[in-house]
Protein backbone atom coordinates (compact mmCIF):
# COMPACT_ATOMS: atom_id res chain seq x y z
CA UNK A 1 0.00 0.00 0.00
CA UNK A 2 1.60 3.76 -1.19
CA UNK A 3 2.21 6.15 1.50
CA UNK A 4 -0.53 8.72 0.46
CA UNK A 5 -2.91 5.87 0.37
CA UNK A 6 -1.77 4.75 4.43
CA UNK A 7 -2.22 8.51 5.10
CA UNK A 8 -5.53 8.58 3.49
CA UNK A 9 -6.51 5.92 5.91
CA UNK A 10 -5.52 7.09 8.72
CA UNK A 11 -7.09 10.72 7.97
CA UNK A 12 -10.07 8.99 7.48
CA UNK A 13 -10.28 6.39 10.35
CA UNK A 14 -9.00 9.61 13.18
CA UNK A 15 -12.32 11.47 11.50
CA UNK A 16 -14.61 9.23 11.95
CA UNK A 17 -13.23 9.23 15.46
CA UNK A 18 -13.88 12.80 15.96
CA UNK A 19 -10.24 13.90 16.00
CA UNK A 20 -8.95 14.60 12.53
CA UNK A 21 -6.67 17.44 12.62
CA UNK A 22 -4.01 18.79 10.27
CA UNK A 23 -1.11 16.59 12.44
CA UNK A 24 -3.19 13.51 13.09
CA UNK A 25 -0.69 12.21 15.56
CA UNK A 26 -1.19 15.83 17.34
CA UNK A 27 -4.75 15.40 17.56
CA UNK A 28 -4.26 11.78 18.94
CA UNK A 29 -1.64 12.43 21.42
CA UNK A 30 -1.59 16.02 22.19
CA UNK A 31 -5.45 17.41 22.79
CA UNK A 32 -6.19 20.62 21.51
CA UNK A 33 -6.77 23.68 23.99
CA UNK A 34 -10.30 23.79 25.01
CA UNK A 35 -12.86 25.95 27.38
CA UNK A 36 -12.83 24.02 30.90
CA UNK A 37 -16.26 23.83 32.07
CA UNK A 38 -17.14 24.12 36.03
CA UNK A 39 -18.07 20.60 36.41
CA UNK A 40 -14.31 19.87 35.13
CA UNK A 41 -12.43 22.42 37.53
CA UNK A 42 -10.16 20.57 40.27
CA UNK A 43 -10.90 22.88 42.95
CA UNK A 44 -14.54 21.76 42.97
CA UNK A 45 -16.45 21.44 46.40
CA UNK A 46 -16.58 18.01 47.36
CA UNK A 47 -19.51 16.52 47.64
CA UNK A 48 -21.46 12.68 47.80
CA UNK A 49 -20.65 12.22 44.27
CA UNK A 50 -17.11 13.34 44.08
CA UNK A 51 -16.25 14.66 41.05
CA UNK A 52 -19.48 13.64 39.36
CA UNK A 53 -21.73 16.27 40.98
CA UNK A 54 -20.64 19.48 39.86
CA UNK A 55 -21.38 17.26 36.19
CA UNK A 56 -24.74 16.01 37.56
CA UNK A 57 -25.85 19.40 39.03
CA UNK A 58 -24.91 21.49 35.71
CA UNK A 59 -27.38 19.54 33.67
CA UNK A 60 -30.77 20.93 34.51
CA UNK A 61 -29.97 22.48 38.26
CA UNK A 62 -27.83 25.20 37.72
CA UNK A 63 -30.93 27.36 36.14
CA UNK A 64 -34.34 27.96 36.96
CA UNK A 65 -36.44 24.79 35.29
CA UNK A 66 -38.46 24.85 32.68
CA UNK A 67 -41.81 25.34 34.09
CA UNK A 68 -41.05 27.33 36.92
CA UNK A 69 -42.99 30.22 37.71
CA UNK A 70 -40.02 32.40 38.15
CA UNK A 71 -39.60 32.62 34.38
CA UNK A 72 -40.23 35.56 32.64
CA UNK A 73 -43.14 34.16 30.69
CA UNK A 74 -45.46 32.67 33.36
CA UNK A 75 -47.35 35.69 34.86
CA UNK A 76 -50.49 34.21 35.41
CA UNK A 77 -50.78 32.46 38.84
CA UNK A 78 -54.18 30.00 38.09
CA UNK A 79 -52.97 28.81 34.99
CA UNK A 80 -49.35 28.19 36.30
CA UNK A 81 -50.96 26.00 38.61
CA UNK A 82 -52.85 24.24 36.23
CA UNK A 83 -49.72 23.86 34.22
CA UNK A 84 -47.25 22.85 36.33
CA UNK A 85 -49.78 20.95 38.59
CA UNK A 86 -49.91 18.82 35.45
CA UNK A 87 -46.53 18.25 34.77
CA UNK A 88 -45.78 17.01 38.16
CA UNK A 89 -48.75 14.76 38.34
CA UNK A 90 -47.68 13.22 35.36
CA UNK A 91 -43.77 12.52 36.05
CA UNK A 92 -44.91 10.89 39.30
CA UNK A 93 -47.16 8.76 37.48
CA UNK A 94 -50.54 10.23 39.55
CA UNK A 95 -52.60 7.53 40.73
CA UNK A 96 -56.26 8.92 42.20
CA UNK A 97 -58.49 7.12 43.91
CA UNK A 98 -61.54 7.65 42.57
CA UNK A 99 -63.91 5.21 44.65
CA UNK A 100 -64.32 6.28 47.87
CA UNK A 101 -64.39 3.54 50.88
CA UNK A 102 -67.11 2.94 53.55
CA UNK A 103 -65.99 4.03 56.78
CA UNK A 104 -66.09 1.73 59.78
CA UNK A 105 -66.08 2.98 63.22
CA UNK A 106 -64.56 0.85 66.10
CA UNK A 107 -64.66 2.92 69.11
CA UNK A 108 -65.82 6.39 70.01
CA UNK A 109 -64.40 7.81 73.93
CA UNK A 110 -63.79 10.48 75.54
CA UNK A 111 -60.08 11.27 76.11
CA UNK A 112 -57.98 14.14 77.31
CA UNK A 113 -60.94 16.94 76.93
CA UNK A 114 -61.54 15.13 73.69
CA UNK A 115 -63.73 13.38 71.49
CA UNK A 116 -61.62 10.08 69.48
CA UNK A 117 -62.65 8.10 66.88
CA UNK A 118 -61.03 4.81 65.91
CA UNK A 119 -61.51 4.17 62.39
CA UNK A 120 -60.78 2.19 59.49
CA UNK A 121 -61.87 1.96 55.86
CA UNK A 122 -59.93 -0.48 53.00
CA UNK A 123 -58.74 0.83 50.12
CA UNK A 124 -58.25 -1.36 46.73
CA UNK A 125 -55.17 -2.95 48.09
CA UNK A 126 -53.24 -3.39 50.97
CA UNK A 127 -54.68 -3.89 54.71
CA UNK A 128 -57.45 -1.76 56.00
CA UNK A 129 -55.95 1.67 56.87
CA UNK A 130 -56.23 2.59 60.71
CA UNK A 131 -57.13 5.91 61.36
CA UNK A 132 -57.94 8.55 64.45
CA UNK A 133 -60.30 11.61 64.40
CA UNK A 134 -60.10 13.96 67.57
CA UNK A 135 -61.84 17.17 68.50
CA UNK A 136 -63.00 18.89 71.21
CA UNK A 137 -65.11 16.94 73.48
CA UNK A 138 -67.92 20.13 73.49
CA UNK A 139 -67.52 21.56 70.32
CA UNK A 140 -70.44 21.88 67.80
CA UNK A 141 -71.23 22.97 64.60
CA UNK A 142 -68.73 22.81 61.72
CA UNK A 143 -65.44 23.28 62.71
CA UNK A 144 -62.10 23.64 60.79
CA UNK A 145 -60.25 20.38 60.36
CA UNK A 146 -56.71 19.30 59.72
CA UNK A 147 -55.19 16.23 58.14
CA UNK A 148 -52.08 15.41 60.30
CA UNK A 149 -49.35 13.70 58.51
CA UNK A 150 -47.09 11.55 60.49
CA UNK A 151 -43.60 11.24 60.08
CA UNK A 152 -41.19 8.38 59.00
CA UNK A 153 -38.75 8.56 61.53
CA UNK A 154 -37.02 5.08 60.59
CA UNK A 155 -40.15 3.43 61.86
CA UNK A 156 -42.29 1.43 60.02
CA UNK A 157 -44.00 -0.49 62.48
CA UNK A 158 -45.75 3.08 64.18
CA UNK A 159 -47.93 5.32 61.87
CA UNK A 160 -50.34 7.82 63.48
CA UNK A 161 -49.45 6.87 67.15
CA UNK A 162 -46.49 8.97 66.19
CA UNK A 163 -48.39 12.24 66.54
CA UNK A 164 -51.41 11.33 68.21
CA UNK A 165 -52.80 9.26 71.46
CA UNK A 166 -56.45 8.08 72.54
CA UNK A 167 -54.84 6.64 75.83
CA UNK A 168 -52.63 7.78 78.67
CA UNK A 169 -51.07 3.94 78.36
CA UNK A 170 -48.54 4.33 76.17
CA UNK A 171 -45.86 2.03 75.32
CA UNK A 172 -42.59 2.87 75.83
CA UNK A 173 -40.99 2.92 72.39
CA UNK A 174 -44.07 5.57 71.05
CA UNK A 175 -43.15 7.68 74.13
CA UNK A 176 -39.77 7.74 73.38
CA UNK A 177 -40.64 8.75 69.70
CA UNK A 178 -43.23 11.57 70.86
CA UNK A 179 -39.99 12.68 73.08
CA UNK A 180 -37.72 12.58 70.97
CA UNK A 181 -39.37 14.62 67.76
CA UNK A 182 -42.28 16.09 69.39
CA UNK A 183 -41.04 17.47 73.08
CA UNK A 184 -43.02 14.91 74.55
CA UNK A 185 -46.27 15.99 73.43
CA UNK A 186 -49.07 14.01 70.58
CA UNK A 187 -49.17 17.25 68.45
CA UNK A 188 -52.39 16.01 66.68
CA UNK A 189 -54.24 15.97 70.22
CA UNK A 190 -52.92 19.40 70.98
CA UNK A 191 -54.06 20.81 67.50
CA UNK A 192 -57.33 19.27 68.50
CA UNK A 193 -57.85 21.18 71.92
CA UNK A 194 -57.82 24.78 70.37
CA UNK A 195 -61.32 23.42 68.23
CA UNK A 196 -60.16 21.40 65.29
CA UNK A 197 -61.27 18.31 64.02
CA UNK A 198 -57.89 16.19 63.54
CA UNK A 199 -57.28 13.04 61.29
CA UNK A 200 -54.40 10.89 61.22
CA UNK A 201 -54.29 8.02 59.55
CA UNK A 202 -51.71 5.59 58.51
CA UNK A 203 -49.76 6.19 55.89
CA UNK A 204 -48.56 3.67 53.03
CA UNK A 205 -45.80 1.23 54.15
CA UNK A 206 -46.10 2.28 57.94
CA UNK A 207 -48.95 0.89 60.76
CA UNK A 208 -51.68 -0.62 59.42
CA UNK A 209 -50.64 -0.18 56.31
CA UNK A 210 -47.30 -1.88 56.53
CA UNK A 211 -45.81 -4.67 54.34
CA UNK A 212 -46.04 -7.61 56.62
CA UNK A 213 -43.31 -10.17 56.75
CA UNK A 214 -45.12 -13.35 56.66
CA UNK A 215 -46.44 -12.04 53.14
CA UNK A 216 -43.46 -11.65 51.37
CA UNK A 217 -41.45 -14.39 49.95
CA UNK A 218 -39.22 -16.23 52.47
CA UNK A 219 -35.98 -15.43 51.12
CA UNK A 220 -37.12 -11.58 51.54
CA UNK A 221 -37.24 -11.89 55.21
CA UNK A 222 -33.33 -11.96 56.19
CA UNK A 223 -34.10 -14.80 57.95
CA UNK A 224 -36.99 -13.64 60.45
CA UNK A 225 -38.95 -16.23 61.92
CA UNK A 226 -40.75 -14.57 64.20
CA UNK A 227 -43.76 -12.08 63.64
CA UNK A 228 -44.91 -11.47 67.28
CA UNK A 229 -45.28 -7.63 67.46
CA UNK A 230 -45.74 -7.40 71.03
CA UNK A 231 -42.17 -8.11 71.45
CA UNK A 232 -39.75 -4.88 71.41
CA UNK A 233 -36.51 -6.87 69.60
CA UNK A 234 -39.29 -8.18 67.11
CA UNK A 235 -40.37 -4.68 66.33
CA UNK A 236 -36.96 -3.57 66.21
CA UNK A 237 -35.81 -6.31 63.83
CA UNK A 238 -38.68 -4.98 61.49
CA UNK A 239 -37.99 -1.75 60.84
CA UNK A 240 -34.52 -2.54 60.59
CA UNK A 241 -36.01 -4.79 57.58
CA UNK A 242 -38.28 -2.13 56.57
CA UNK A 243 -35.70 0.27 56.10
CA UNK A 244 -33.91 -2.14 54.02
CA UNK A 245 -37.06 -3.14 51.91
CA UNK A 246 -36.93 0.20 50.75
CA UNK A 247 -35.07 0.47 47.98
CA UNK A 248 -37.08 -2.67 46.84
CA UNK A 249 -40.52 -0.96 47.45
CA UNK A 250 -39.37 2.09 45.27
CA UNK A 251 -37.98 0.09 42.43
CA UNK A 252 -41.02 -2.10 41.74
CA UNK A 253 -43.59 0.83 42.38
CA UNK A 254 -41.30 2.61 39.33
CA UNK A 255 -41.68 -0.93 37.65
CA UNK A 256 -45.07 -0.53 37.97
CA UNK A 257 -45.29 2.40 36.33
CA UNK A 258 -45.98 5.09 39.09
CA UNK A 259 -43.86 6.51 42.59
CA UNK A 260 -44.00 6.40 46.06
CA UNK A 261 -45.20 9.71 46.22
CA UNK A 262 -48.24 9.46 43.85
CA UNK A 263 -49.09 6.45 46.24
CA UNK A 264 -48.48 8.90 49.26
CA UNK A 265 -50.85 11.47 47.67
CA UNK A 266 -53.24 8.96 46.35
CA UNK A 267 -54.13 7.68 49.93
CA UNK A 268 -53.44 11.08 51.62
CA UNK A 269 -56.04 12.22 49.05
CA UNK A 270 -58.98 9.34 50.06
CA UNK A 271 -58.05 10.67 53.56
CA UNK A 272 -58.77 14.37 53.03
CA UNK A 273 -62.01 13.22 51.22
CA UNK A 274 -62.73 11.31 54.57
CA UNK A 275 -61.96 14.21 56.60
CA UNK A 276 -63.99 17.06 54.61
CA UNK A 277 -67.51 14.99 54.49
CA UNK A 278 -67.62 14.71 58.04
CA UNK A 279 -71.05 16.37 59.08
CA UNK A 280 -68.62 18.49 62.04
CA UNK A 281 -65.95 19.64 59.04
CA UNK A 282 -66.14 22.72 57.17
CA UNK A 283 -65.03 22.03 53.72
CA UNK A 284 -63.94 25.03 53.14
CA UNK A 285 -61.20 25.83 55.99
CA UNK A 286 -59.28 22.27 55.12
CA UNK A 287 -55.56 22.19 56.52
CA UNK A 288 -52.84 19.54 56.53
CA UNK A 289 -49.40 19.40 58.68
CA UNK A 290 -46.58 17.32 59.27
CA UNK A 291 -42.76 16.89 60.26
CA UNK A 292 -40.17 15.09 58.47
CA UNK A 293 -42.03 12.46 56.34
CA UNK A 294 -45.90 14.43 56.84
CA UNK A 295 -43.71 17.44 55.81
CA UNK A 296 -42.81 15.62 52.33
CA UNK A 297 -46.42 14.73 52.45
CA UNK A 298 -47.56 18.30 53.06
CA UNK A 299 -45.32 19.75 49.94
CA UNK A 300 -47.13 16.98 47.66
CA UNK A 301 -50.68 16.91 48.97
CA UNK A 302 -50.82 20.67 49.84
CA UNK A 303 -49.33 21.55 46.65
CA UNK A 304 -51.67 19.29 44.79
CA UNK A 305 -54.91 19.57 46.42
CA UNK A 306 -56.38 23.00 45.69
CA UNK A 307 -58.97 21.62 48.98
CA UNK A 308 -56.24 22.64 51.15
CA UNK A 309 -56.74 26.00 52.16
CA UNK A 310 -53.57 26.23 54.76
CA UNK A 311 -50.40 24.16 54.74
CA UNK A 312 -47.39 24.05 57.22
CA UNK A 313 -44.26 21.95 55.91
CA UNK A 314 -41.89 21.33 59.16
CA UNK A 315 -38.46 19.60 58.57
CA UNK A 316 -38.40 19.18 54.92
CA UNK A 317 -37.30 21.55 52.90
CA UNK A 318 -34.29 21.87 50.20
CA UNK A 319 -33.62 21.91 46.75
CA UNK A 320 -33.01 19.48 44.12
CA UNK A 321 -29.53 20.14 44.23
CA UNK A 322 -28.98 19.52 48.24
CA UNK A 323 -30.37 15.90 47.38
CA UNK A 324 -28.06 15.69 44.79
CA UNK A 325 -24.87 16.87 45.84
CA UNK A 326 -25.16 16.34 49.84
CA UNK A 327 -28.05 14.84 51.68
CA UNK A 328 -29.59 12.21 49.56
CA UNK A 329 -28.27 9.54 51.71
CA UNK A 330 -30.09 10.88 54.70
CA UNK A 331 -33.25 10.34 52.52
CA UNK A 332 -35.62 7.89 52.07
CA UNK A 333 -36.97 6.47 48.40
CA UNK A 334 -39.97 8.46 49.03
CA UNK A 335 -39.32 11.66 47.74
CA UNK A 336 -37.79 11.25 44.73
CA UNK A 337 -40.19 11.91 40.94
CA UNK A 338 -37.99 10.82 37.93
CA UNK A 339 -37.06 13.75 35.90
CA UNK A 340 -39.30 16.66 37.80
CA UNK A 341 -35.99 18.53 38.49
CA UNK A 342 -36.21 19.71 35.06
CA UNK A 343 -39.59 21.02 35.41
CA UNK A 344 -39.77 22.33 39.12
CA UNK A 345 -36.85 22.60 41.87
CA UNK A 346 -38.47 20.71 45.04
CA UNK A 347 -39.97 23.79 46.66
CA UNK A 348 -41.56 24.63 43.86
CA UNK A 349 -43.73 21.71 44.05
CA UNK A 350 -44.78 23.36 47.48
CA UNK A 351 -45.16 26.83 46.01
CA UNK A 352 -47.90 25.84 43.55
CA UNK A 353 -50.39 26.93 47.07
CA UNK A 354 -49.78 30.25 45.98
CA UNK A 355 -51.35 32.19 47.06
CA UNK A 356 -52.76 30.17 49.60
CA UNK A 357 -51.56 30.40 52.64
CA UNK A 358 -48.13 28.40 53.55
CA UNK A 359 -45.84 28.17 56.04
CA UNK A 360 -42.33 26.34 56.25
CA UNK A 361 -40.83 25.33 59.68
CA UNK A 362 -37.13 24.42 60.17
CA UNK A 363 -34.19 23.65 62.21
CA UNK A 364 -31.17 25.27 62.12
CA UNK A 365 -29.10 21.98 63.20
CA UNK A 366 -30.54 19.33 60.90
CA UNK A 367 -28.70 17.03 59.48
CA UNK A 368 -31.28 15.58 56.96
CA UNK A 369 -30.03 19.33 54.66
CA UNK A 370 -27.76 21.76 54.57
CA UNK A 371 -28.57 25.44 55.57
CA UNK A 372 -27.59 26.86 52.64
CA UNK A 373 -30.28 25.24 50.34
CA UNK A 374 -33.05 25.64 53.21
CA UNK A 375 -32.25 29.33 52.94
CA UNK A 376 -32.36 28.52 49.05
CA UNK A 377 -35.31 27.09 49.10
CA UNK A 378 -37.05 30.02 51.04
CA UNK A 379 -35.53 32.57 48.83
CA UNK A 380 -37.43 30.52 45.53
CA UNK A 381 -40.65 30.07 47.51
CA UNK A 382 -40.99 33.90 48.47
CA UNK A 383 -39.89 35.13 45.18
CA UNK A 384 -43.23 32.61 43.84
CA UNK A 385 -45.30 34.74 46.32
CA UNK A 386 -43.87 37.79 45.80
CA UNK A 387 -44.46 37.33 42.27
CA UNK A 388 -48.26 36.51 42.87
CA UNK A 389 -48.81 39.04 44.72
CA UNK A 390 -49.40 37.15 48.57
CA UNK A 391 -46.27 37.81 50.10
CA UNK A 392 -48.42 38.00 53.55
CA UNK A 393 -49.57 34.11 52.93
CA UNK A 394 -46.25 32.84 53.09
CA UNK A 395 -43.80 32.00 56.38
CA UNK A 396 -40.34 30.61 56.94
CA UNK A 397 -38.92 30.64 60.49
CA UNK A 398 -35.66 28.96 61.35
CA UNK A 399 -35.80 27.87 64.85
CA UNK A 400 -32.41 26.12 66.83
CA UNK A 401 -31.67 22.46 67.13
CA UNK A 402 -31.82 19.18 65.72
CA UNK A 403 -34.75 17.44 63.91
CA UNK A 404 -37.81 18.44 65.30
CA UNK A 405 -41.13 19.90 65.50
CA UNK A 406 -40.87 21.11 69.28
CA UNK A 407 -43.42 23.03 71.42
CA UNK A 408 -41.82 26.67 70.35
CA UNK A 409 -42.46 25.16 66.64
CA UNK A 410 -45.87 23.60 67.18
CA UNK A 411 -47.31 27.44 68.81
CA UNK A 412 -46.05 28.78 65.70
CA UNK A 413 -47.73 26.21 63.68
CA UNK A 414 -51.08 26.47 65.41
CA UNK A 415 -51.48 30.17 65.43
CA UNK A 416 -50.84 30.05 61.63
CA UNK A 417 -53.26 27.77 61.54
CA UNK A 418 -55.63 30.03 63.99
CA UNK A 419 -54.89 32.97 61.68
CA UNK A 420 -56.21 31.19 58.48
CA UNK A 421 -58.33 28.88 58.97
CA UNK A 422 -60.48 29.93 62.13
Amino acid sequence: MGNKRRDFIKQSTLAGMGMFTADWTDGLFAPSPRKTLPFMKNDFEKNQLGKYGPWAKSLFLDGIPDSSFRKNEFNDIESWRIMASGKVKERMGYLGLEEKPKVKVHQVHHFDGLICEEISYQLPYGNPTKAVVLKPENASGKLPAVLGLHCHGGNKFLGLEKICKVSHRLPDYVDEHHQQYYEGKAWANELAKRGYVVMVHDAFAFGSRRVMLEDVTENRRRGIIDFDMGKRENINAYNSWASDHEHIMAKSLFSAGISWPAVYLAEDQVALDILAARADVDPERLGCAGLSGGGLRTVMLGGLDDRIACAISVGFMTTWADFLLHKSHTHTWMTYIPMLPRELDFPEIFALRAPNPTMVLNDIEDNLFTLEEMKRADEIISSIFKKAGASDKYRCTFHPGPHKFDLAMQQEAFEWFDNWLK
